[in-house]
């Protein structure tokens, strides 16, 4: 069993870019998820409901970075 690494992004940053620009997927440009990040745009967050899902992600701790490393500190 292989220990979870950790992203050396913090939650807070992404987690305030997602609650005033989650529309705009600006929280996964920071994570480095740009693919998915230029779909939010194009999308406006899949209407908002994808935004959405990762802003409960974020406050869960279960939002990853784009190698898959869980976001765990705050600050």
């Amino acid at each position: 069993m292989t220990a979870e690494q950790v992203s050396d992004k913090k939650i807070l940053p992404a987690f305030l870019m997602c609650f005033f620009l989650g529309m705009f997927g600006i929280h996964r440009f920071y994570v480095g998820k740009i693919g998915t990040g230029i779909l939010q745009i194009v999308t406006l967050g899949g209407l908002g409901i994808w935004a959405l899902i990762d802003w409960i992600m974020l406050m869960c701790g279960a939002f990853t970075d784009k190698q898959g490393n869980k976001l765990t500190e705050w600050t």
